[in-house]
């Protein structure tokens, strides 16, 4: 029996974005620098870091208006997980040394999965209008 499976990790996540607010986008922006650090200390969400940085750029785009081609479930999915990743005290505290970071992993591979096709789409806009700068 997996210690976090991908019902669980569906379980949180859908938690998490469920109880996202707009104004909840700023608090994560706020927390954006710590939660970068933590990703870059876990062995576990490491490999997340570059998709982290894009979610955030993300989250930080449509908070400013400049980006709003995305359905609000991918902006509240996306604000879930990083939320969830903030919690120190989620499903399997993060505390537990080896396991601690597994439920945020899982969290946010399956957000990954989930929003894939709106991330790639924001991507291409981004360098597009990087691009024309």
């Amino acid at each position: 029996m997996a210690v976090f499976s991908k019902r669980t990790a569906e379980q949180q996540l859908n938690a998490e974005a469920s109880k996202v607010r707009k104004d909840d986008l700023e608090t994560l922006l706020q927390r954006q620098e710590a939660i970068e650090a933590k990703v870059k200390s876990s062995g576990r969400l490491q490999r997340f870091g570059t998709d982290i940085k894009l979610m955030f750029s993300l989250i930080r785009d449509y908070w400013n208006g400049r980006y709003r081609a995305v359905p609000w479930k991918t902006i509240a999915a996306v604000a879930g997980a990083l939320l969830y990743v903030m919690n120190p005290l989620d499903l399997i505290p993060d505390l537990i040394f080896g396991f601690g970071f597994l439920d945020d992993a899982g969290v946010v591979a399956l957000c990954l999965k989930w929003v894939e096709s709106d991330l790639h789409k924001y991507a291409a806009w981004k360098e597009l209008s990087s691009d024309s700068k």
